[in-house]
């Protein structure tokens, strides 16, 4: 089984080219962004001037990082964006595709099991395409430094000092992408629950996959008037991303005196595997995937196609 996931992962890139098309093109747009904002600001140059002559004379390091690390997440957070829909997207495609367009026939014939082929369709989902967007976002964000810089030296500052050299990228790269992964790790519900729809749906698997999702909480408050569903489980679902944009809300604030915490000056700090890992409803959700994993895996094999 082990053998035969490279090649079909292979497959799913050479028939889905938006896994990787998706996030170059977000990054492309995003370097342009950061190109396109720097020209308009070359009109202000006094104003430039101060601010060039205010970040190189703060009183300390971390204060600078806080500001380069910060303005560096802003394309991990727009190219996870632009990940996660691809994902949901990809998810619902998998397995739908290749029944509408009758291309499961052949792909029945070759020596590769159903269990095979739905397993490299979920580790494309939850493993190629955040690494994949991972590749992206450090290009993005390399390009970006790169264009900052150039244009900083153009009006007379010192790159090396106001960008480089405060830039925690190896802490940053490395919690984005274990951010990334446990990410994928605690949505896994989701996305078995995308594939198992994507295998029986004979059309619009988007609304089938949707409906459930919100008309769940909607029928239990108004049948028990309760929101256990919505609070034990959508709420607890976006509690990571809640909690992240909380701590990145509170790591720096500027007052009289700029207090950076140790989040945004060192973002491996931020990554608490311990606390992550001992979650049960991380495990509960695993069994999840799992269960509608295997349910996509029986709809594909007994389903008749022909």
């Amino acid at each position: 089984m082990i053998a035969n996931q490279i090649p079909l992962i292979r497959r799913e890139l050479w028939e889905h080219r938006s896994i990787f098309v998706t996030p170059i093109v977000i990054g492309l747009i995003l370097s342009l962004g950061v190109l396109m904002t720097e020209g308009m600001l070359t009109a202000h140059t006094a104003e430039v001037d101060i601010g060039i002559a205010a970040a190189s004379n703060l009183p300390d390091e971390s204060h600078r990082s806080a500001v380069i690390n910060g303005l560096l997440f802003i394309p991990s957070v727009i190219i996870l964006i632009g990940m996660s829909i691809l994902v949901i997207f990809y998810s619902l495609d998998a397995l739908y595709a290749e029944r509408k367009d009758k291309s499961i026939l052949f792909w029945r014939s070759l020596p590769v099991t159903d269990a095979e082929t739905v397993i490299s369709k979920a580790l494309t989902a939850a493993l190629v395409i955040p690494l994949i967007s991972f590749v992206a976002i450090i290009a993005t964000q390399l390009i970006s430094m790169i264009l900052t810089s150039i244009w900083i030296m153009i009006e007379g500052g010192n790159a090396i000092h106001l960008i480089w050299e405060p830039a925690s990228l190896v802490s940053l790269w490395a919690a984005t992408l274990a951010g990334m992964l446990m990410l994928s790790l605690w949505f896994s519900p989701f996305l078995g629950w995308f594939l198992f729809v994507s295998a029986f749906a004979k059309r619009m698997p988007l609304l089938l996959a949707a409906l459930p999702i919100i008309m769940l909480p909607m029928l239990e408050n108004w049948i028990f008037g309760s929101k256990i569903f919505f609070e034990a489980f959508l709420l607890r679902t976006v509690e990571p991303v809640r909690d992240a944009a909380e701590t990145a809300k509170a790591s720096f604030q500027i007052s009289e005196n700029l207090r950076v915490s140790s989040f945004i000056a060192d973002p491996w700090q931020a990554i608490d595997f311990a606390n992550f890992f001992a979650k049960l409803d991380l495990w509960a959700g695993l069994i999840v995937s799992a269960t509608f994993i295997t349910a996509a895996v029986y709809v594909r094999r007994y389903r008749d196609e022909s």
